[in-house]
């Protein structure tokens, strides 16, 4: 049974209308009466109502959430993960979509620093000047994204892409494009820092496709690029890229995998369902929601500021999936 304002007085030893003044009317409790209430509610486990909450403690318990397109599908389980630790830290989520546009992003998060504790950026696209603009408002930690100073959480590309690449030298692929994202996207940057190690070291010919719009036109234009090459295999930015590359290949008359292997990122829920089931490298996007939350939350109580880790990026690993858009190289080129 929850704990009731009666149990904290009691606990407190006051009367029920000094406990209840305490939480909504604080500036009329005595210094000490009112530590022995917030101490009380602590250790009964009270948890007083989202308005009270704000009085006492200066904090709404409320977050906001800002993604670029919430139809994109790597999000939801992003956003599943942060709403189960919104549950178990007792706060609520606002979420916001940005339409993939940076300015959109900057307006939400400028509506939202007042009515929030924190706000979580999702992959955000804003320039630096203005993620600086939006932590100068609220608290603020980063998903899939990294800057020095800010709190976030990104997939490391490691152990992922090297897995993926040393599983397509086994199957005989020497020749290997790379279908990027967004020219300004850390993600992009890292992911060809990691490919371009693990291809010098067991000696693939790493193919620069080029940069491309994240999405399902964005895949398409890669792959009327990558005929261009001499490409036996490609790993593209993420999966909706790779499997709207797929589909325009199969429009070219290119087999995959018989004729051409295609590793994606991400592995959202279609990677596994559609034909080819789709090789990918699996990010923890649940758990990179649930953990963003965790360090936001933290960063706003202060005996826990330390656990917060404010200014810090955290890298969670990633894992290669092999699925059957890859094969062994069936013949030499």
């Amino acid at each position: 049974m929850a704990a009731t304002l009666k149990d904290v007085a009691a606990r407190a030893g006051v009367s029920v209308a000094t406990a209840s003044r305490a939480f909504q009317r604080p500036d009329m409790v005595g210094a000490r009466s009112l530590e022995r209430v917030r101490r009380a509610a602590d250790e009964v486990g009270y948890i007083p109502n989202s308005a009270a909450r704000a009085l006492i403690s200066g904090r709404r318990g409320v977050y906001g959430v800002v993604v670029p397109d919430l139809e994109n599908p790597f999000f939801p389980a992003v956003l599943k993960g942060a709403q189960a630790r919104a549950h178990h830290h007792g706060v609520q989520l606002l979420l916001a979509d940005a339409e993939e546009s940076p300015e959109g992003e900057r307006s939400l998060v400028r509506t939202l620093a007042g009515q929030v504790d924190g706000v979580v950026l999702c992959s955000s696209r804003m320039d630096e000047e203005a993620l600086l603009e939006a932590a100068s408002l609220t608290r603020i930690t980063l998903v899939n994204r990294v800057r020095p100073g800010m709190t976030g959480v990104f997939a490391d590309p490691v152990p992922g892409i090297p897995a993926a690449v040393r599983h397509l030298h086994r199957m005989g692929h020497r020749r290997l494009g790379y279908v990027g994202g967004p020219a300004t996207s850390r993600s992009d940057s890292a992911r060809r820092t990691a490919l371009e190690e693990v291809c010098r070291e067991v000696g693939i010919d790493l193919l620069d496709v080029g940069h491309f719009e994240p999405g399902v036109e964005g895949g398409r234009r890669g792959a009327e690029e990558l005929l261009l090459t001499d490409a036996t295999a490609v790993v593209v930015y993420n999966d909706l890229m790779a499997l709207a590359l797929i589909d325009r290949l199969k429009g070219f008359g290119v087999s995959v995998p018989e004729d051409l292997s295609v590793v994606g990122w991400d592995d959202i829920p279609f990677a596994s369902l559609l034909t080819p089931g789709l090789s990918t490298v699996q990010v923890p996007r649940y758990d990179m929601g649930a953990l963003a939350v965790d360090l936001l939350v933290a960063a706003g109580e202060p005996e826990r500021e330390d656990e917060g880790g404010e200014g810090r990026a955290i890298g969670l690993p990633t894992q290669f999936v092999p699925r059957a858009s890859t094969a062994r190289l069936a013949r030499e080129v």
